[in-house]
């Protein structure tokens, strides 16, 4: 009986219920469209750095700060931390290796440096990886030119994007085998460090900062970076080419630095410095045999829970100063600030519904009042409270539903009519965003029904006070107006 009482209130009501309905459909549509773009560009930057740098786990030495793959996640005080290094790195490997769930693992030891290739200097971000397992690891990572780095070889491989980029600064594309000058400095002085280019790669979906990344062999960032370098075979020549990278640079410019080499200190130039850099180069530097490692990086099952992976890990590594963040953590800023953009947005959308309910509630409040003579009609004749209370509520639950699965529908008409557009997007950091250079929006079931749950929780909360003003009204009232 209440049921079929607010259907004819609903159609009565046409005008204010309209408004209503318009209201919370509008509040359910941008909610829905707005999550459901973040979500895909959320997911978009999961598969980016996960099958490409980050994998779904990351192992770290746990410290004051979080840290991404590459320094600090504050970025106001990246410049003041070095990376910690991991301790006991091949005990933790064989532990973490027998943990189940685990589908491949891979160590990484980072470090930022000056990259000159072809008189062109630029910033790199440097990735030092076991070759052995991190290609194998990483299936978003294709070869565009020559070959992948292998194990134990001193080498460098940049991205498809750099090397165009530095051909167009330089007129001369970058070839394999040209060498790559690296300088880095920090309190333990400057350090120089040439390696052969060994290939050039690409990444099949880029996040924010990829295309910077050169991944090189780990001995170069240890020393690059004033990391404990393990000894190995060759040692008498590392240590002489060691000692120009630790040497005084006025030194190095003496008369007498360069008498011990087959240099002609007479005639010293930039180019005697890099003849002598090449002298020293990977294949006369012996086979490395470790050294430290700043991250161990995971990749896991198929149904494995990241989250749950990283929870138990904590609670069981925690004594040991091990730490294992997520795939956002790890990446740093350029995955966190989604996150955020999608925590403003939702905040936007709930202060517009707050001002949507309070506009609800002055519509609803009007119906109330037209309606004084029924209500008090229905309460002269026994009519109780809450049988008032849920003729209200009833009323408004409809409208709700209405309102929700019209904004529902029509956000999936608008993500179907985008994806029939099939509007290209030209700007390459979006494309990687979105997961393609075709812009398309994807329905996502968990979000729409979000939405349409916030609109008839909206509509319920609307109706809140305008149900105890109805139930205040009394019997007298419909008497005096007939």
């Amino acid at each position: 009986m209440v049921f079929f009482l607010a259907l004819r209130n609903i159609t009565r009501n046409k005008k204010n219920n309209f408004i209503v309905a318009l209201l919370l459909a509008l509040i359910t549509f941008l909610l829905f469209m707005g999550n459901s773009i973040l979500e895909k560009v959320d997911k978009g930057l999961h598969e980016a750095y996960a099958e490409s740098l980050t994998g779904d786990v990351v192992i770290e030495k746990t410290g004051d700060i979080t840290m991404n793959l590459f320094g600090a996640n504050t970025p106001v005080i990246d410049n003041y931390f070095s990376i910690p290094v991991l301790p006991a790195h091949d005990t933790l490997v064989e532990l973490v290796s027998g943990i189940k769930g685990v589908a491949g693992m891979t160590s990484q030891v980072s470090g930022k440096a000056y990259m000159t290739i072809q008189n062109v200097n630029e910033p790199a971000l440097l990735c030092g990886v076991d070759a052995k397992s991190y290609f194998s690891l990483f299936p978003g990572i294709t070869l565009s030119e020559g070959r992948f780095l292998q194990t134990g070889e001193y080498g460098a491989m940049i991205t498809l994007e750099r090397a165009q980029r530095i051909e167009k600064s330089s007129g001369q594309r970058p070839y394999i085998g040209m060498p790559v000058l690296l300088t880095s400095g920090s309190t333990m002085g400057f350090k120089i460090r040439e390696v052969p280019l060994v290939g050039i790669f690409s990444y099949i979906n880029p996040g924010q900062f990829m295309n910077e990344i050169v991944i090189i062999d780990p001995q170069t960032v240890r020393v690059l970076n004033s990391i404990q370098v393990a000894s190995f075979a060759g040692e008498q020549t590392e240590n002489s080419s060691l000692g120009l990278l630790n040497a005084n640079p006025d030194d190095i410019f003496s008369e007498d630095f360069f008498s011990g080499h087959e240099t002609d200190s007479t005639a010293f130039s930039a180019d005697s410095l890099q003849n002598y850099l090449r002298e020293t180069r990977t294949e006369d530097r012996g086979k490395e045999t470790g050294g430290d490692w700043n991250f161990i990086i995971l990749r896991l099952d198929k149904g494995i829970s990241a989250d749950t992976f990283i929870a138990s890990f904590n609670k069981k590594f925690e004594s040991y100063g091990l730490t294992a963040v997520n795939w956002r953590i790890a990446s740093g800023s350029s995955a966190i600030l989604p996150l955020l953009v999608q925590i403003l947005f939702n905040f936007g959308i709930f202060l517009v519904s707050v001002a949507g309910v309070i506009a609800a509630i002055n519509i609803i409040l009007i119906s109330v009042f037209r309606r004084t003579r029924e209500i008090g009609t229905l309460r002269a004749i026994g009519a109780s409270d809450s049988y008032i209370r849920s003729l209200i509520f009833s009323e408004n639950f409809g409208i709700s539903l209405i309102a929700g699965f019209a904004g529902v529908s029509g956000g999936f008409l608008f993500m179907r009519w985008i994806n029939h557009l099939k509007l290209h997007i030209s700007n390459n950091l979006i494309s990687s965003l979105l997961g393609g250079s075709v812009l398309t929006v994807d329905f996502i079931p968990q979000v729409a029904v979000i939405s349409f749950v916030v609109a008839v929780l909206l509509g319920l909360a609307a109706s809140v006070y305008p149900v105890e003003a109805a139930v205040r009204i009394q019997p007298i009232v419909a008497v005096r107006r007939g």
